[in-house]
């Protein structure tokens, strides 16, 4: 026997709905009431199965006048198969911003997606991304998804597909790609066996890997940092691998393509246009400026698949604020003491000295070069990394290039560019270039030297760490818990050891490049469990892992020689779900150490004096690390005047780099104006904010919102017996009175602390329709009221007396279950579907009036002015169920339209539906189920 998709079903002693199912012997069933985890398959040639119908309410199990809308939300709530525009928001374990629906609807009007999301940090491009997958999973449009990130992202977005969208993903890294071919059998690909993956870029670039991956490519990729797949001609490498692979996935014209990046310009006109070719090919050739009337079709055309908004264009985005903390910046300044500034005369003396030696080659000439700036670079850090990098030995490899020598030195010494796919070195690097000297020993000798100079200024001689510290207990005495960043492993350690010391009854952790990013994952975990807590790390964690939930503030104790690195640092914990209202930055810096004061005036205040003007970081035009080499070259090669007394830092800086300085600079506005006009083109106008909020009406009405979800919490727990008191945005459940098999079904036996919206308060859990609490609760009431055996408060009939009626009146809590058919690629595609509703009349028999949408929700909200007799209720309850058959007609007409406007919801949210040829049919199951009668009399004067 055949059994439709939604239809009822009896087998095992229950009665299940009937789920969508490939194989034909193989029922896929959901309990009558069930959740998703209760879904069973049963083999049809071994199990009867028979149909089975609902039953109507027992006249005899009468409940209170808050049974109705109790029972209401319960069903409504457990439904993960909604009726609503969308078919995954009843699935999803978040509530998304109105904002995040604007890419998902962009992203349902073409055929195929092509969408370049490149929203501000802390946004949630993440999130949005996500929506857009799980949506086009859920209505079968694909069945297959892959993320191609940087790996230090790939447990995120691991963490992000299944926690809150339900995507069980297989990471696909270096470290797990062969036990997962293990498992895949001769000749077939990991990307054939598991369905939803997300890769590193960096592991699946290279050619023989590649062209496994394009034979077996899902129909859906997104690509995050999508600009690190941009090549420019100009040389071969890892960017380059990765543009051949982001071009071998583009070419095939029926994949769908999501392209995730906060820095898709940087002021490079033909990077950008060369990423906006992955999205069409005829975009490589628009206009350089897109800002003029003339060129207004070429905008219109590209906002279609391109989104990108600063924090100012969405926090009151349909009169919804989202909450994004107050950044509170401040720079404090140290001064080096007589020990450590003679140190670093000293160390800058050996330095010009290393790279002005001309009898030495190119190569040892390039080696010197690196470790005299590693060495710079290492002291301005802390006595602990300048002992290691100046005992560090810089060996020349046989076979070794100058670009060889330069790779390396810019990867340990500089700070990796943004734009690249790799994680950023916190290793010290070499500094003793002895061996390289025509006098080996007497140049080890010196280093060694300055080696125990270092180490006799470390602790309470550094004046450095004394000022941090200072910092630091500031900031956790006002009740923060700070971020620590330092550019090297050394360094962090040294900090994190001399804070535990100095702060007692804080728990301080520190985090490097030393651990595996699981790890370092688990080691923040543990450390956020500590009332007071302060997090010492290096660069490793300035992605990746989003912290704004665990601390509140960021101290620079190194800074970063990027600028952009230190606005990724402070998007750690600045970013929407940030708890505080206010977080702080502290940038630590030397005022007399020959490095900071030179980096902080040419790149980092720049940088933030642009983001304050235009409220995004705009990344520096050029190569950032040509600028700093270019500042090095002066400070290192030129000669100070007349060899007489060494000018300050700032003067010789300005009397070699002043050209190049303001030529930067001027790039640098010129790329800040052209940001701020694609701003303000792409903030997005394609979609008006009037079509959000229908869809949005369409989705709270059919699953029901945070409020609604907070709403039925607190009535379903008072009702059973526990208490919940509400303060501010907190709600405590307590339930100890309720019965244990409540307990037991919610996962809590006590308490529960608990946020209805994000941002989540320390110690509060975000609770939202697929948290286990929730559904255990609303299947609970459901279980309760279905089952005849057993008593609840929420009941499928009850009868009161109420002055809002002048004659009887009934409303019937009604489940309909609708079969939507998705014809496409030549085969059918059934989903499931359902809705609940409260359909109301009043009268009887053919003399009955059908009520407004307005009318039901009053009299769900109606308390009773008078008693009925239980025997009246009885008699009134029978009659109304004896007359059901005359109105049977008219429920099954309410199915029929409520399909239509269903099948009208599924197409309008897919415009490109007409495109591509994909068809729908909705059919209601019929009749639908009567889960609930309620009569309403009026009062008798």
């Amino acid at each position: 026997m055949n059994f439709s998709v939604g239809s009822l079903v009896k087998a095992r002693g229950r009665e299940w709905v009937v789920l969508p199912s490939d194989e034909e012997d193989l029922l896929l069933l959901r309990p009558l009431g069930g959740t998703d985890e209760e879904i069973t398959g049963i083999y049809l040639p071994l199990e009867w199965v028979e149909e089975a119908s609902f039953g109507p309410p027992s006249p005899d199990q009468l409940g209170n006048w808050r049974s109705c809308r109790l029972l209401r939300d319960a069903v409504r709530l457990g439904f993960r198969s909604s009726a609503g525009p969308f078919r995954s928001f009843a699935k999803i374990a978040v509530e998304p911003r109105p904002y995040q629906l604007v890419p998902l609807l962009m992203a349902l009007r073409l055929d195929p997606i092509r969408l370049l999301i490149a929203d501000d940090v802390g946004i949630g491009k993440t999130v949005e991304a996500c929506l857009i997958a799980r949506e086009l999973l859920d209505r079968g449009e694909i069945s297959r998804l892959a993320v191609l990130c940087p790996p230090h992202l790939a447990e995120q977005w691991q963490s992000e597909l299944r926690e809150k969208f339900h995507i069980q993903v297989e990471l696909v890294l270096p470290s797990t790609a062969r036990r997962l071919e293990k498992v895949c059998g001769f000749n077939r690909s990991i990307f054939e066996v598991y369905p939803h993956v997300v890769v590193s870029l960096d592991y699946i670039k290279s050619d023989r890997r590649r062209d496994e991956f394009l034979r077996t490519c899902p129909e859906l990729v997104i690509v995050d940092e999508a600009h690190t797949c941009v090549y420019s001609g100009l040389a071969r490498g890892a960017r380059h691998q990765r543009n051949i692979l982001l071009n071998g996935i583009a070419a095939r014209p029926d994949r769908h393509l999501i392209l995730v990046t906060a820095t898709p310009h940087s002021g490079k006109e033909d990077a950008f246009r060369r990423l906006l070719a992955f999205l069409n090919e005829d975009f490589k050739n628009l206009p350089q400026d897109l800002s003029g009337k003339e060129n207004e079709h070429h905008r219109r055309r590209l906002a279609r698949y391109f989104i990108q908004r600063r924090r100012a264009d969405i926090r009151d985005y349909l009169d919804e604020d989202t909450t994004f903390p107050v950044r509170k910046e401040t720079e404090v300044s140290y001064k080096l003491t007589p020990e450590y500034k003679k140190l670093f005369d000293q160390a800058l003396k050996y330095a010009r000295e290393t790279v002005r030696d001309a009898t030495t080659g190119k190569l040892e000439k390039r080696v010197r070069w690196w470790s005299a700036l590693a060495l710079l670079r290492s002291l301005a850090s802390s006595p602990e990394a300048a002992v290691e990098t100046l005992r560090n030995r810089a060996i020349l490899p046989e076979d070794t290039s100058e670009d060889d020598i330069d790779e390396r030195g810019r990867r340990t010494v500089l700070d990796v560019d943004v734009s690249e796919d790799v994680e950023p070195a916190d290793i010290v690097p070499e500094g003793d270039v002895s061996d390289l000297a025509a006098h080996a020993q007497q140049n080890r000798k010196r280093l060694l030297r300055l080696a125990r100079q270092a180490e006799k200024i470390s602790g309470p001689r550094d004046p450095k760490l004394q000022k941090g510290i200072a910092i630091i207990k500031s900031l956790v005495k006002d009740g923060f818990n700070p971020v620590v960043f330092c550019r090297f492993i050394p360094t962090a350690e040294y900090v994190a050891k001399e804070l535990k010391n100095a702060l007692r009854g804080v728990e301080v952790i520190p985090v490097t490049g030393l651990l595996p990013p699981e790890e370092r994952e688990m080691r923040v975990e543990q450390l956020s469990q500590a009332e007071k807590r302060i997090l010492v790390c290096t660069d490793c964690l300035s992605e990746g892992i989003n912290l704004q939930e665990r601390f509140d503030a960021v101290v620079h104790y190194d800074l970063s020689w990027n600028p952009t690195r230190h606005e990724q640092r402070e998007g750690r914990v600045d970013r929407f779900g940030q708890p505080r209202d206010e977080v702080r930055v502290v940038t630590l810096y030397g005022m007399d150490n020959q490095i900071d004061g030179i980096i902080l005036d040419v790149l980092i205040r720049k940088h933030k004096k642009i983001k304050s003007s235009l409220g995004i970081s705009v990344p520096v035009p050029v190569d950032t690390n040509q600028v700093v080499e270019t500042i090095f070259e002066g400070l290192l090669l030129r000669e100070q005047q007349s060899g007489r007394t060494p000018k300050k830092q700032l003067e010789l800086f300005e009397d070699f780099f002043r050209p190049n300085k303001e030529r930067l600079f001027e790039q640098w506005e010129n790329v800040t104006e052209k940001e701020k006009r694609s701003r303000t083109l792409f903030a997005q106008r394609t979609i008006k904010p009037d079509e959000v909020a229908r869809e949005l009406a369409s989705v709270r009405k059919a699953i029901g919102s945070s409020v609604d979800i907070s709403g039925f919490m607190q009535d379903a727990v008072k009702a059973y017996g526990g208490i919940a008191a509400s303060k501010e945005d907190i709600t405590i459940f307590n339930l100890d009175g309720t019965p244990q098999a409540l307990k037991d079904m919610m996962g809590v036996q006590k308490e529960l602390c608990a946020c209805f919206k994000l941002p989540v308060h320390k110690g509060a859990e975000y609770l939202q329709r697929t948290h286990p609490a929730v559904e255990g609760l609303a299947t609970y009431v459901m279980d309760t009221a279905l089952d005849p055996k057993t008593e609840g408060p929420a009941r499928r009939c009850g009868v009161v007396r109420t002055s809002l009626v002048k004659r009887k009146t009934v409303l019937v809590l009604t489940r309909f279950r609708f079969h939507i058919i998705t014809f496409y690629g030549g085969k059918e595609q059934p989903i499931l579907a359902e809705d609940v509703a409260v359909l109301g009349f009043s009268g009887s028999g053919e003399d009955f009036t059908a009520l407004s949408y307005d009318e039901v929700e009053r009299l769900l909200e109606a308390e009773p002015d008078a008693n009925v007799p239980r025997d009246i209720a009885v008699r009134q309850m029978e009659r109304v169920l004896e007359g059901f058959d005359a109105i049977k007609p008219w429920f099954e007409d309410e199915a029929r339209v409520r399909a239509k406007v269903l099948l009208e919801a599924h197409r309008r949210v897919r415009t490109a539906a007409k495109i591509k040829g994909v068809t729908y049919r909705v059919e209601p199951n019929l009749p639908p189920d009567v889960l609930g009668v309620y009569v309403y009399l009026p009062v008798i004067s």
